[in-house]
């Protein structure tokens, strides 16, 4: 089994349940581990996971505003899974990096996992 890794991409969006956080937007960070089975030796690009395939979903699915973190990583778990059914298992960590909680610092995410 092989893992794709795609880690500590950076996004501006406009994910959350508040009004401020639908206008003024966030930055947030994802980290993505996809699993494949191989059947050989993997010596050309059609035989593995074309990250950039992965990366394109990503992207477009962070430009649709979404209020809980939650469905975004359920989404994207079946969206890259439609890349290529060899994939078994997709892994997602979105951290958020400026929640609108007074007084708070740090960051806040979820982590999700789907096995097909």
């Amino acid at each position: 089994m092989f893992t794709i890794h795609l880690h500590n991409l950076r996004f501006f969006s406009f994910h959350g349940v508040h009004d401020e956080e639908q206008v003024l937007g966030n930055d947030f960070e994802l980290s993505v581990d996809v699993s494949f089975n191989a059947a050989a030796t993997i010596t050309k690009l059609h035989q593995t996971i074309n990250y950039v395939k992965v990366y394109d979903v990503i992207k477009q699915r962070m430009n649709t505003p979404t209020p809980l973190l939650e469905t975004v990583a359920q989404d994207l778990a079946d969206l890259i899974h439609q890349i290529d059914k060899r994939i078994s298992t997709v892994s997602i960590h979105i951290k958020k990096e400026h929640p609108p909680i007074a007084n708070f610092t740090g960051s806040v995410g979820v982590s999700y996992k789907k096995e097909f």
